[in-house]
């Protein structure tokens, strides 16, 4: 897999949230033997045991079962562990989500975007009072989950510490997802600046809130520059699939490229259905922002 990557042009890679236990071993022969370097993982990695796919979000720290909370802190610092064992900068980690049984306001505003794929957000009034009704709704369910997500990063941040690892914070997708970007900014500055903890920006999750006038890309991005630790690069298209060739879609990548510092890690990260070329097309469109 990694020589793989390596024989496209890359010197480095990231492991993500689907990495099984049986790579493990070729994983670190591939590291030591200097095949490719690994600049970033993706929580969980290795997966969980029993776990056999893709699953960022198996447990999550904001749950209020304590069971799936103790999970989450078991397997959050066993990925802390391999990243440091093979040698990675950042975990990227997901914040976990606010929990509803019975209607979740997320759902109106998605089929409304659904039924009406050419609204434009800020022009449409009926959208923005149900928008304005449906964060309402998020905003008063939240603060159990959100201040167990809190309590469930500081549970780890000492062994993040001392394992010589930043947790990078990536923003999300999902309406009901954690935190809402609007108080992302005043959330990382309440830890010290030498605190092992960053923001991690997701290009096409920042583009689909866009699209749902949930923030405006550009503005997202200033106000998280100071605590940026890096990119998850992507495209999407149209019709708002994410993941897509970079250069594609609809994502505006030179203003992106305004916010890209030296010590940053960008890492593309594509759909498994885009064929070779389009990774080398999207490493090609990368390079050329690089300059």
């Amino acid at each position: 897999m990694l020589k793989e990557i390596a024989d496209l042009g890359f010197d480095h890679a990231e492991l993500s949230h689907g990495i099984r236990i049986p790579l493990v071993p070729g994983i670190l022969k591939a590291v030591e033997d200097g095949v490719i370097r690994i600049g970033t993982t993706h929580n969980f990695c290795p997966l969980p045991t029993g776990i056999n796919s893709a699953a960022p979000n198996v447990f999550e720290p904001s749950s209020l079962d304590y069971r799936e909370h103790d999970q989450w802190l078991r397997y959050t610092k066993r990925s802390i562990d391999f990243a440091a064992q093979v040698r990675a900068r950042v975990v990227v980690c997901h914040l976990g989500s606010v929990e509803f049984f019975w209607f979740n306001p997320a759902h109106r505003v998605e089929s409304c975007l659904k039924a009406r794929p050419d609204l434009v957000p800020a022009e449409d009034k009926a959208y923005q009072e149900l928008l304005r009704k449906a964060l309402a709704k998020l905003r008063k369910r939240m603060p159990r989950y959100w201040e167990r997500t809190k309590q469930s990063i500081g549970e780890v941040l000492e062994h993040a510490k001392a394992k010589g690892v930043t947790l990078g914070f990536e923003n999300r997708e999902a309406f009901d997802e954690l935190p809402l970007d609007d108080d992302y900014e005043a959330f990382l500055a309440g830890y010290p600046v030498d605190a092992p903890v960053g923001y991690w920006h997701d290009t096409g999750h920042a583009h689909l809130k866009q699209r749902m006038g949930l923030l405006e890309h550009r503005a997202h991005l200033t106000r998280m520059a100071p605590r940026l630790v890096g990119f998850h690069l992507h495209d999407v298209s149209p019709e708002g699939r994410d993941h897509q060739a970079i250069g594609d879609g609809q994502i505006d990548f030179g203003m992106v490229r305004e916010f890209w510092r030296p010590e940053h890690l960008l890492t593309i990260e594509l759909s498994p259905r885009l064929d070779v070329e389009g990774v080398l097309r999207s490493k090609a469109k990368v390079e050329s922002l690089l300059g």
